[in-house]
C-alpha cells in the first residue's frame, strides 16, 4: 500500500508517491541537493526509489479497480477466476512492496505498516479459502470477507493519499494526516459502502460447482 504522504502537489500520479520519494521544499539549498543524491542513490529491485514508487502506486490502482469489479460480481455470485487472480496478486504486491519503500519497517513503525501487516494476513486467509479449502462450507464466507476487508484497507489508503495530494482536497482537509470534517465524512461513506456491500455479497455470494 501507499505510504502516506506529507506533501501537496498536482494531481497527477507522481501526487500519490510517499513523502521519502519526494523532495522537501523547506530544506535550503544544500541540503535539498543532498537529499535529493541520497534519494537518488537508493535502488529498490534494480530501479530508482522514484520508479519503484511509482510502479507501487499504479500496482495500488490495479489491484483496487480489479477488486472493485471482482465485489460487485460477487454480489451475482460471479466467480471470474482471472480478474480475482489479478486482484488478489497485485493487492499481495501492493501491501508486500510497500514495506521497501523507505522509511522501513525496522527503521520507524508508520500506521502504513500496521495496515499492510493486516492486509496481507487477510489476504493469505483470502487465498488459503479460495484455492485450498475452494470455499467449501465456511471458507465461502471467510474468503469473502477477508478478500473483500483487504480491498477496503487498500481504498482506506487511497483516500487518505487523495486529501494529501490533490489540492482541491487538500485544501479540504489541511492537516496532516487529514482531520477535517470533509475528510471524516468521505471516509465514513466509504466505510459504510463497504460494510453493506460485504454484508450482501456474504448474504448472497454462493460457489458454483464448477468453480
Amino acid at each position: 500500500m501507499t505510504k502516506i504522504a506529507t506533501k501537496g502537489g498536482a494531481p497527477s500520479l507522481k501526487d500519490l508517491l510517499p513523502k521519502a520519494a519526494q523532495p522537501v521544499a523547506h530544506r535550503s539549498v544544500g541540503e535539498h541537493e543532498n537529499h535529493t543524491f541520497l534519494l537518488g542513490s537508493v535502488v529498490i529491485l534494480g530501479m530508482n526509489l522514484t520508479t519503484f514508487t511509482m510502479a507501487h502506486v499504479i500496482i495500488s490502482l490495479v489491484a483496487i479497480v480489479a477488486g472493485l469489479v471482482v465485489m460487485f460480481g460477487m454480489l451475482g455470485s460471479r466467480q471470474m477466476p482471472g480478474l480475482t487472480w489479478t486482484f488478489l496478486a497485485f493487492t499481495i504486491l501492493a501491501s508486500a512492496s510497500g514495506f521497501l519503500i523507505p522509511p522501513l519497517l525496522f527503521d520507524k513503525l508508520l500506521p502504513s505498516h500496521i495496515i499492510g501487516i493486516l492486509s496481507l494476513v487477510l489476504l493469505a486467509i483470502a487465498c488459503f479459502a479460495r484455492y485450498r479449502k475452494r470455499q467449501t462450507g465456511a471458507w465461502r464466507w471467510i474468503y469473502a470477507l477477508s478478500a473483500l476487508v483487504s480491498l477496503y484497507l487498500n481504498v482506506f489508503v487511497f483516500v487518505i493519499q487523495s486529501f494529501l495530494k490533490v489540492p482541491a482536497l487538500h485544501a479540504l482537509a489541511p492537516s496532516v494526516p487529514p482531520a477535517e470534517l470533509p475528510f471524516i465524512v468521505v471516509q465514513g461513506i466509504v466505510l459504510a459502502f463497504f460494510v453493506v456491500v460485504i454484508i450482501g455479497v456474504i448474504r448472497r455470494y454462493r460457489v458454483t460447482p464448477t468453480a
